[in-house]
């Protein structure tokens, strides 16, 4: 694995865009939480092996943090809607 890839890799993380999570059902957003999750699963272990083939520390530091922000910042976002979605959906529905 080269630093090329990695910056490549870290541009793809830049680039992901969100859904309008707003816009979806409780169950859309279950599945889009739980895609999302897998998604952090899968991009933290391409980062350790950056990290295993001794890519430049400071690339692999700047790729977790690009991850946490990313992820994390979606995760809370799905978080949030599907904690609506439930209350409308199946608690204000009886």
């Amino acid at each position: 694995m080269s630093v090329e890839e990695i910056r490549k890799f870290i541009e793809e993380l830049n680039l992901r865009v969100s859904n309008d999570y707003q816009k979806m059902n409780a169950i859309q957003l279950s599945v889009e939480l739980r895609a999302t999750m897998e998604f952090e699963r899968n991009t933290i272990q391409k980062i350790e092996d950056f990290e295993k083939n001794g890519i430049e520390q400071d690339l692999v530091n700047y790729a977790k943090m690009v991850c946490r922000n990313t992820t994390g910042r979606e995760i809370t976002q799905i978080q949030e809607s599907y904690l609506k979605k439930i209350d409308e959906e199946f608690l204000n529905s009886s």
